[in-house]
């Protein structure tokens, strides 16, 4: 059986959906937090740190740092002293992610850190752009 290109490409387009919706595929990761006590415990801080392909020490490290308080490591969870609240939280983690994830030029997750000399970079995978982390933030 002999088939005519015309005819196949015709089918293919035609079997195509009429409306095509373009999702990205990073997806700012919302931090499951509550509170025991005197204390707040962001539950998921290993799936976040997964997530946004980042060491669990640095991302705990900037969090306490931004919110001005003591905590430890339990596991995949992260325990702050006092009662934080929860869109405070989500915040700084949001703030952490257009400073040390997304690319200033393309806004793509993909990227990693890197040191020249003693200045900390963000090396973007996809474009190839290469930023301090220290420089402006794309507002958006």
């Amino acid at each position: 059986m002999k088939y005519d290109y015309d005819e196949l490409l015709k089918r293919a387009l035609d079997a195509l959906p009429k409306d095509i919706v373009v999702r990205e595929r990073f997806q700012m990761p919302k931090g499951v937090i509550f509170h025991e006590g005197n204390t707040t415990i962001l539950k998921n801080l290993g799936e976040i740190a997964d997530k946004l392909n980042r060491d669990i020490e640095q991302i705990f490290s900037y969090l306490l740092k931004e919110l001005g308080t003591a905590g430890e490591i339990d596991g995949e969870r992260a325990i702050f002293q006092g009662k934080i609240p929860e869109n405070r939280l989500q915040e700084r983690i949001e703030k952490y992610v257009k400073r040390y994830v997304l690319c200033r030029e393309c806004g793509r997750p993909d990227t990693k850190l890197i040191r020249r000399n003693r200045t900390l970079m963000l090396k973007c995978e996809a474009c190839g752009a290469i930023h301090p982390v220290g420089g402006k933030i794309r507002k958006e």
